[in-house]
């Protein structure tokens, strides 16, 4: 009886795929993901040159900004450089920043690629307040943006034979149009949050509140407690 699942066939008949791939060109899928509330912005595209990529970044992130709420109070000039400081301390390669800060508004994740350290589009990060933050080498783990993709490669093309980059394009936007309905916040994960959930399981929760101890509080021994163990010892 077939049930609920990736795919099915008739038992002694499994299902079969073509060995063989047709060569008709590759599909890429630019990537904007925001962790907090799980929206995905994304593009199919067929070529990733510089022109591509800086083009629909802009574009993305000069939509953001515009629905990104005014700040109260405008900042001074010595508490702008103090933010940028902040953020850019200790991040070797960094590109230097200029005379002139705009007011930060937005952290922008992005992989150590030649493309993104473009000095031209770094600039125009800066004249918008983005500050750009890059991964290592070797650290896309620490991009969100991987594991998304993968969720949607998965959705769109698991189980599935494309044979045109158009038809890949298609069922990797429509796959982010259907996580769009229902998104979901993602919660970093790494090594500290791992540490910090080894730290609480290390203590011992007192009842009545919300305070720990890093050891067990001995408990008294009440009288009837010492007559039952001298009893036990009787016996």
């Amino acid at each position: 009886m077939p049930y609920p699942g990736q795919s099915w066939a008739c038992q002694g008949h499994p299902q079969r795929q073509p060995h063989e791939y047709i060569r008709n060109g590759t599909a890429k899928l630019l990537t904007l993901f925001h962790p907090a509330d799980g929206e995905l912005r994304s593009k199919g595209v067929t070529s990733c040159t510089n022109v591509v990529l800086h083009g629909w970044l802009k574009q993305e992130l000069s939509a953001i900004l515009a629905r990104l709420p005014e700040p109260d109070t405008t900042p001074t000039p010595e508490a702008v450089k103090e933010i940028w400081t902040t953020w850019t301390a200790g991040l070797t390669g960094y590109p230097t920043l200029p005379a002139e800060l705009t007011d930060p508004r937005m952290l922008l994740v992005l992989d150590n690629l030649k493309g993104h350290l473009t000095p031209a589009f770094v600039i125009w990060l800066f004249d918008h307040g983005i500050i750009p933050l890059y991964t290592p080498l070797g650290g896309s783990w620490l991009n969100m943006a991987e594991s998304i993709q993968r969720i949607i490669e998965r959705r769109a093309l698991e189980g599935q034979r494309p044979e045109s980059p158009a038809e890949i394009i298609e069922w990797l936007e429509a796959a982010t149009r259907g996580w769009n309905r229902q998104p979901t916040p993602f919660v970093w994960g790494g090594k500290r949050a791992a540490r910090r959930l080894r730290s609480r399981q290390r203590r011992y929760a007192l009842g009545g509140s919300g305070a720990c101890t890093y050891r067990p509080i001995r408990r008294r021994k009440s009288a009837l407690d010492k007559w039952l163990r001298a009893s036990q010892m009787t016996h």
